[in-house]
């Protein structure tokens, strides 16, 4: 797949031009697309045999057009032979599941496909032979019934393969997240009803074959046998030929193998060529990676001991990872670093505290324009040592569930509830100006939730709740954080600790809320009352400007 710009979190951009990957991924868009198409006609067959064949009309005039040709068949040769060039450069076998099943399936592909594509396109090429769906059907679905059933592995083979290719590929976008739902419910219903309509189809022909009897066929060349082994040699060479080429390397390797010395002794031999990261998952060395192994971020990264000035230089990908976290100097990315003499290394981040390598997360960390709310309310400890337990859980839970939908209702999430505040974060899947005008339409939200909760629980308070809020948006780097069922995805940085000193201040200044001047501006809102002042936060030499409200509805976004 191509590193694209979009692929990355924002702060991190890359001037890698496209590489092989690009040029594999973007054939492989072009096959997945023959693919939807072919498959969206075959689900056809659900309605009738002819709409089948009307759809197969538009079809066949775009994809055995001169232009769609080429393009098809270039694009699936290419895609092979990068998918079998892509085998070969692999230092190790040793993989994570959904990579291995899409390398299988993908390898597979050319064998299931061979015979589909002679007995169709190319017969119909050489000959009068006219590969109609009533024809095609006849054969798989009477004549040769194991035809059929090839070929509907052939169409779920096919398809996982594309579907796992293209999830590799928009994993890391900011949209995939919320698109994810809709993307996986298509990536079902597509095949299924493809596999139906196929179904049908063949239903309908066989009643057909039963009225009329069997549709004379023209019979196929005789050089159709010669190409058929032609081609299963040429699919066969290719693949036993990278794999023996891989052995022969292997055998050339061992000559001149590499040790890694790990912490705790432990030293692993690999050939010249492997990555660190490689080396450890080959024998089995717990090795944190968030990324899976591909430079996406800086989790493997490991400190080298010795002399640094026989290893390779960092690539260029590689040097702006490292500068963006800071690295001193004698650290490699495991995932980038290949060893051109024996070298000692100790990885900087454990893997876990079970030695076992964590699950991918969908955000595994990235930095976003956040606006994060803090909110409290104000003598509720000394509130509730006056009820029994029972009253303040009650309570605790009213107040919690009207901020959980107030945030909820503007696009926010709720972050978590400590104590008897909470913390929420807007813009996770928003853009910032958005973010801004959410986080201040919830404020507005919380404060006549909890005027509501004052009328209707007036008699089991006693004193009115009071609230105080604290409002600032920024840059925050957020993510899954946490450990087990305790994860959960969260911000973190300078963002969050200011928001929570201006709800600090609100409680100072006898406000509602106080919101930074930056994030009033972002929102591009002009609000009713407050006052704009300057703003010392404990932890920061400089003042931050924010507007003093002293009730929160004045906040409200039209």
């Amino acid at each position: 797949m191509a590193v694209r710009e979009g692929d990355w979190p924002s702060g991190l951009r890359w001037s890698a031009p496209v590489t092989v990957r690009g040029l594999r991924l973007s054939t492989g868009l072009i096959i997945f697309t023959f693919l939807t198409t072919h498959l969206l006609n075959h689900a056809l067959g659900i309605v009738s045999l002819e709409a089948m064949a009307q759809a197969q009309d538009w079809f066949v005039a775009v994809w055995r057009s001169v232009p769609g040709t080429v393009l098809l068949y270039g694009s699936f040769l290419v895609h092979a032979g990068l998918a079998l060039l892509a085998l070969y450069r692999r230092r190790t076998l040793r993989m994570p599941g959904s990579d291995l099943w899409q390398l299988v399936l993908g390898l597979s592909i050319p064998f299931l496909l061979i015979p589909h594509v002679l007995g169709t396109r190319v017969r119909s090429a050489m000959s009068s032979f006219e590969d109609t769906y009533d024809v095609i059907l006849q054969l798989m679905w009477v004549e040769v019934p194991t035809n059929g059933l090839r070929q509907a592995i052939i169409l779920v083979v096919a398809w996982v393969h594309g579907c796992i290719g293209l999830h590799f590929w928009l994993r890391h976008r900011r949209w995939y997240p919320r698109a994810f739902p809709v993307l996986f419910a298509l990536a079902l219903m597509v095949p299924v009803l493809a596999l139906i309509g196929f179904a049908q189809a063949g239903r309908d022909v066989a009643l057909l074959v039963e009225t009329n009897g069997l549709k004379p066929m023209v019979p196929p060349p005789p050089v159709m046998g010669t190409m058929w082994w032609a081609a299963y040699s040429v699919a066969w060479g290719s693949l036993l030929g990278v794999l023996g080429a891989r052995t022969l390397r292997f055998l050339r390797q061992r000559r001149t193998l590499v040790r890694i010395r790990y912490p705790d002794r432990q030293t692993v031999a690999v050939p010249r060529g492997f990555t660190v990261l490689e080396a450890s998952r080959l024998a089995g060395i717990p090795h944190l990676s968030v990324c899976g192994g591909r430079g996406r971020c800086s989790t493997c990264r490991v400190r080298l001991l010795g002399s640094l000035s026989d290893q390779p230089e960092p690539a260029p990908e590689e040097r702006a990872t490292l500068a963006r976290v800071g690295a001193p100097p004698g650290v490699r990315l495991a995932c980038q670093l290949r060893p051109v003499s024996d070298v000692a290394v100790i990885p900087l981040l454990r893997a876990n505290v079970l030695g076992q390598q964590p699950a991918e997360q969908r955000w595994s960390g990235e930095e976003r324009f956040i606006a994060v709310l803090f909110c409290d309310l104000r003598g509720f400890t000394a509130l509730s040592e006056q009820k029994l337990p029972f009253d303040v859980v009650y309570l605790l839970n009213q107040y919690f569930a009207m901020v959980g939908n107030a945030v909820e209702r503007e696009g926010g999430r709720v972050d978590k509830f400590i104590g008897d505040g909470a913390m929420a974060l807007f813009g996770v899947e928003s853009e910032p100006t958005q973010a801004c005008r959410q986080a201040l339409s919830a404020a507005a939200a919380i404060a006549r939730g909890v005027e509501d909760l004052n009328g209707n629980l007036q008699r089991e308070l006693g004193h009115p709740l009071r609230l105080a809020m604290g409002l600032h948006a920024g840059v925050a780097i957020v993510g899954e954080m946490g450990y087990g069922p305790a994860t959960s995805l969260t911000a973190v940085g300078d963002v969050v600790n200011v928001a929570s000193r201006l709800e600090g201040l609100a409680k100072e200044l006898d406000a509602e809320l106080v919101v930074s001047d930056g994030t009033v501006r972002r929102a591009g809102v002009v609000l009713g009352s407050g006052e704009a002042r300057d703003l010392p936060v404990r932890g920061r030499t400089a003042t931050v400007r924010a507007v003093v409200l002293p009730r929160a509805g004045a906040a409200a976004v039209a």
